[in-house]
């Protein structure tokens, strides 16, 4: 039976918003790899001035059961509550481009309602195309740059950013199902997977939100200032690398994914790599698991007083 109800509801006051604008679509849930989506959105709340537009009603789209929202406790009373927060905003880069941005949770329920509702707001607007980014956990050294699946029908972007190129299925997201109802109708569209490191899956990784952010701006012209997120990157990897350096089975899985990356990057076959000069074989390695909780142990321990920064690793 289709939902009757609203989903949405329009702010008072809100902004004009100019027809033709670029659509940017970033949406948490399933999967987040090295918090590269989370960690964009809170950095484009804070830098491009988002004015919203439209409020999702997470009473209609929200599992409260399985992402409670966050109230905060001060000793003996409730001094905050924060509910989740999914809008759709009009939004300004470093240049003073406005773009339209629809960032928040991934709606648990009424997934075809949801892509509804999109697809008539970008019609009401004029929207010029959908842009969106999510990321994956991949067996990938840290030391490269962060790869990235391209779909879509932007030949120019797939051509210029798609380093693996699956024929495969995998769990879908509401982000896919959108990029899907604008294709069909013959809207611009694409979707950048990130492809980032699986042992910093786990951590807040401020090399992915850039890359996340680079991939957008690739699609839309648009100008994000990202210098804070770049200082807190060089400090994060300097970390990453200590305890790399320190640690002779973390050397071992990076040496291995840096070979079997460089072969697959050349159009070698991979498997050739799976052994060093010495004859070690990376099968004998921990887990990415085990390897990944050392280096979270690692990362939290040498915050120094900066663990409520956003995307701090």
């Amino acid at each position: 039976m289709p939902f009757s109800g609203d989903i949405h509801e329009r702010v008072a006051n809100a902004p004009a918003v100019p027809r033709g604008l670029p659509l940017v679509l970033l949406l948490t849930g399933f999967t987040d790899a090295g918090n590269a989506v989370s960690g964009l959105i809170e950095h484009l709340r804070e830098t491009t001035s988002p004015q919203p537009i439209a409020v999702f009603d997470n009473d209609v789209l929200l599992d409260y059961r399985a992402r409670r929202p966050v109230i905060a406790f001060d000793q003996d009373h409730l001094t905050e509550f924060r509910p989740a927060r999914l809008e759709l905003s009009l939004a300004t880069d470093a240049l003073g481009q406005q773009f339209l941005l629809l960032a928040g949770y991934e709606p648990d329920f009424v997934w075809n309602e949801f892509a509804r509702t999109v697809l008539d707001l970008a019609s009401e607007f004029e929207v010029s195309g959908l842009s969106w980014v999510h990321s994956i956990a991949m067996p990938v050294p840290h030391t490269r740059p962060i790869g990235t699946t391209v779909s879509g029908n932007r030949r120019e972007l797939t051509v210029a950013h798609s380093v693996w190129r699956p024929r495969t299925q995998v769990p879908a997201t509401a982000g896919h199902l959108l990029e899907f109802r604008f294709a069909e109708r013959g809207d611009r569209v694409v979707g950048f997977v990130l492809l980032v490191p699986h042992y910093l899956a786990e951590t807040e990784n401020p090399d992915a939100v850039i890359a996340a952010a680079e991939r957008l701006m690739a699609a839309t012209g648009l100008v994000l200032m990202l210098d804070e997120v770049q200082e807190r990157r060089e400090d994060y990897l300097s970390r990453v690398d200590e305890q790399v350096l320190g640690n002779d089975e973390l050397q071992q899985m990076v040496h291995g994914l840096e070979r079997r990356y460089d072969a697959y990057m050349a159009g070698r076959d991979p498997e050739d790599a799976s052994y060093d000069e010495g004859g070690f074989n990376e099968r004998d390695l921990p887990s990415a698991d085990e390897l990944a909780a050392e280096l979270e142990r690692y990362l939290a321990s040498r915050r120094t007083g900066d663990e409520d920064k956003p995307g701090r690793g």
